[in-house]
């Protein structure tokens, strides 16, 4: 079965009867105003994806490391991952993206949910963590994740950190320290970069489990197109200085928005909002019924609000949110 995720806005259009160009889509957590991508050369619509095309050489350089794989999107490699491993105990965090203990369950392993404070503690032969965490922007140090993968790693072990939402803060990420044996790092372009269109992911890991992964997911997983856009954005140093800027401003400013309606209980990164209220589900349908789509969690009862983009719907927002009260 499908897990739901954030991004449906035509089933939204459709359910409340409200034309799909008059939503406010803040229900996915990725940057409303990406990365801008030029007119694509023909010649490379008619050319089958080449290996030597710059791509990887621009990762490299991004990133901080020699070694990585790209991949369909992180969800790619999310999927492949578990059939790389016998069936074993994998740790994950209860509250965090759901397609990790889907994908290690569907694989036959025996999955466990633990709080934000054990799982630096597990005895699982497998950590998965996402750093920062979704929805509830929680982020492990580099020194706690560090440790955690020693002990892993001294036992054969696994620690897996999807960092999706971690591009605005490159100084949290353990990209740098990769490869190191049983450390592997997912990174995305979907987020920061606002391309979630291409399908553009990468595995930071050693080359052993690299190979694996690659013979797995078979040739020519990335289509030209999407190569071609990935690497010159990957290449664009001056666009990501000013989109880590703008995003932290964005984020505080939502933040200080859902404090002055009385959201008191808000946790944040760069590219998303969240906040525990028990009637989320009620503020949820009532912003919906305005044309603005949050992304809605049940355990624990909390909403994700993407960043706005323009002045005219950050005021939308501020006036969706200030009619919840009336």
């Amino acid at each position: 079965m499908a897990l739901e995720h954030g991004g449906r806005v035509r089933a939204a259009a459709g359910r409340y009867g409200i034309p799909l160009d008059s939503w406010l889509d803040l229900s996915t957590g990725i940057n409303p105003d990406g990365w801008p991508v030029p007119a694509i050369p023909a010649e490379i619509w008619q050319q089958l994806p080449q290996d030597d095309d710059g791509l990887l050489e621009a990762a490299r350089s991004f990133y901080g490391t020699s070694v990585l794989l790209v991949v369909a999107g992180s969800q790619a490699a999310i999927q492949a991952l578990p059939s790389l491993r016998a069936p074993c105990r994998v740790a994950l965090l209860a509250v965090s993206y759901a397609e990790h203990a889907h994908a290690w369950q569907q694989h036959g392993h025996q999955v466990c949910r633990v709080t934000e404070a054990e799982i630096l503690q597990t005895d699982a032969q497998v950590v998965v963590i996402v750093n920062p965490n979704n929805p509830t922007a929680r982020r492990f140090s580099v020194a706690e994740l560090l440790e955690l993968h020693e002990r892993l790693a001294a036992s054969g072990g696994w620690l897996v950190v999807d960092e999706a939402f971690m591009d605005a803060t490159p100084e949290h990420s353990l990209a740098p320290f990769c490869p190191r044996k049983g450390l592997i790092v997912l990174r995305s372009l979907g987020k920061f970069f606002g391309l979630a269109g291409a399908r553009v992911g990468f595995v930071l890991a050693e080359n052993t489990l690299l190979d694996e992964l690659n013979e797995q997911l078979g040739p020519w997983p990335i289509a030209a197109p999407s190569r071609y856009v990935a690497m010159l954005a990957l290449q664009d140093t001056g666009w990501q200085r000013a989109a880590s800027l703008s995003l932290q401003a964005a984020s505080q400013r939502l933040t200080e928005m859902l404090a002055r309606h009385g959201f008191s209980t808000v946790y944040r990164n760069s590219l998303f909002v969240s906040i525990n209220i028990r009637n989320s589900a009620s503020v949820h349908e009532k912003l919906a019924q305005q044309g603005i789509l949050t992304r809605l969690f049940e355990h624990p009862a909390s909403l994700r609000f993407g960043l706005p983009f323009g002045e005219n719907n950050w005021a939308r927002l501020d006036a969706a949110l200030g009619r919840l009260k009336r």
